[in-house]
């Protein structure tokens, strides 16, 4: 018996090539139905356990979806905003807890997170170097953003504008970097996190400039009524929040008619979850109330339909595959008949010439296992942190 096996190995040694295709294809076929089913379950965990530590994401009526991935993984288009009074009259209300967040802005291609301190501690977020924020303009940045941007704590990030043809409506701002969070493995890596009146100040909405009433700046003083002072265009506004400064930024309006994208509520318990989002149910109602949970389940149901679809069809793809193996395996016996003729000569019997045959092809089946087995288990065991590189980019 060992001397077939020998045998059998050194005809496949020999005709490398033609195993090597053999070997791929039976690899492939057993490999990505098995894979895909994997990655896809992975992905599904990954999403729904940020989605399932969410209870409530409450914002301007529109695109569920796209307000839970805009809230939750900083990713989709910008959706519309909703006032800052929305967060403030659910907070006064006390059936829940609320998390502004405003994303919007980025930085070198990275989201602008603004937010309050809450969320630090709500997603448990802990500061690996430096500090929160505690000034306007300050930033902290996710362990990927900092490594991506080779940054760390008093180096500076500048915002970037949405239309660099227009600068006047939007604030590019240079903001000290005073803290870096650990890695937690989820989308927060990716985030730049800034106080949410940070964010206004980008926006527009606030901004500083040299104090009118100052002799170096009696030139860009226009006229005088009062406590009203009107300036032009030569007034030196701010791009940089210090320490000095910092009096001198200022908002125009009321806060609670700023606008935010989302708001994240944690209701105190299921009755007021109940009551919050029947607060906001009905079709006059200018908000809406979203459970990331089933937002994101009704993805997923979607992507395992289609995933359902491909895995047929490679499948299907699979069995030609396979019936093409078989054929080239058939074809390879008519082609060495005069090998099996000589064998025969040379006193081999039918049935080692069969064992031989045979044990060429259960060679190539059995390796081809073993190697899609391997490429599921480095799946199973890596698949993972492959999800999260699919679900930054």
């Amino acid at each position: 018996m060992n001397q077939i096996l020998y045998l059998a190995w050194r005809y496949l040694a020999f005709h490398r090539l033609k195993t090597i295709i053999l070997l791929t294809s039976i690899t492939l076929i057993l490999y990505l139905p098995v894979g895909l089913r994997v990655l896809v379950n992975q992905s599904s965990a990954e999403l729904l356990e940020r989605a399932e530590a969410t209870p409530l994401v409450v914002g301007s009526k529109g695109s569920p979806l796209e307000l839970v991935l805009n809230t939750l993984y900083f990713r989709s288009d910008f959706p519309e905003p909703m006032r800052y009074g929305r967060a403030l009259e659910i907070q006064s209300s006390a059936l829940a807890s609320v998390v502004p967040m405003y994303v919007r802005y980025h930085s070198q291609g990275h989201p602008i997170v603004g937010t309050s301190f809450d969320y630090f501690d709500y997603r448990k977020l802990r500061v690996e170097s430096g500090r929160l924020f505690t000034l306007l303009g300050e930033c902290v940045l996710g362990s990927r953003v900092a490594e991506a941007l080779n940054a760390k704590v008093g180096d500076f990030v500048i915002s970037s504008p949405e239309n660099f043809f227009d600068l006047a409506g939007e604030y590019p701002l240079k903001m000290p970097v005073v803290g870096i969070l650990a890695r937690a493995e989820s989308p927060d890596d990716d985030g730049i996190f800034v106080d949410v009146k940070t964010t206004w100040i980008i926006e527009g909405i606030g901004h500083g400039h040299q104090d009118v009433s100052k002799r170096e700046a009696a030139s860009a003083v226009l006229s005088r009524e009062g406590n009203r002072v009107v300036a032009n265009a030569s007034i030196v506004q701010y791009n940089e929040i210090t320490e000095d400064n910092v009096d001198a930024f200022h908002f125009h309006g009321d806060p609670s008619e700023f606008p935010i994208t989302a708001a994240i509520a944690v209701p105190r318990d299921q009755k007021s979850s109940a009551l919050l989002q029947g607060r906001y149910q009905g079709a006059e109602q200018p908000v809406q109330v979203a459970r990331p949970s089933e937002v994101m389940g009704e993805l997923l149901e979607t992507i395992l339909t289609v995933e359902s679809f491909v895995v047929a069809g490679a499948v299907i793809v699979g069995l030609a595959t396979l019936l093409v193996t078989v054929l080239v395996f058939m074809l390879s016996l008519r082609l060495r008949r005069r090998e099996m003729e000589t064998l025969f000569k040379i006193g081999g019997s039918r049935f080692s010439v069969a064992s031989l045959m045979a044990s060429e092809m259960v060679f190539v089946l059995v390796t081809g296992i073993v190697l899609a087995a391997g490429l599921s288990f480095l799946t199973s065991r890596f698949g993972a942190a492959f999800v999260r590189v699919l679900i930054r980019m």
